[in-house]
């Protein structure tokens, strides 16, 4: 063979590749396609509640074995329950505190003899609150 057939043939397979290449190019853009246009949204419920009826009969079997679920499932809700407790009172002390620098602020020094530590305490026990030294 002389290298000019040497150099045709590399070229030749070079061009088949090529369009073999864009062949699988055009495959995968049409697989893409009929991929996305499958999932109807019946499909995806149908998909949804087929992996959870195979999900749900799985789970037990290895939760039973390990223990502990419902442990953890009360220590995940009583912090839930904490977070919650603890930003409510967080937005109570808040306020109460806003309420004490407005009456701390309306009533002027040395009237009734009320200092302002003073009307601080009163406004946070009457808001529920302990008030620290």
């Amino acid at each position: 063979m002389s290298f000019e057939q040497l150099i045709n043939k590399v070229t030749q397979a070079e061009d088949a590749l090529e369009a073999q290449e864009r062949r699988v190019a055009a495959d995968i853009r049409q697989l893409k396609a009929s991929w996305r246009a499958g999932w109807t949204p019946g499909r995806i419920v149908a998909g949804g509640l087929a992996s959870g009826y195979l999900i749900g009969r799985a789970e037990p079997l290895k939760s039973a074995s390990k223990g502990g679920g419902a442990m953890q499932l009360i220590t995940m809700l009583s912090g839930l329950f904490a977070g919650g407790s603890a930003h409510a009172a967080a937005g109570e002390a808040e306020q109460a505190a806003a309420s004490a620098e407005t009456l701390t602020a309306s009533v002027a020094p040395g009237a009734g003899g009320l200092s302002a530590a003073r009307v601080a305490e009163t406004q946070a026990s009457a808001a529920g609150g302990a008030v620290q030294p």
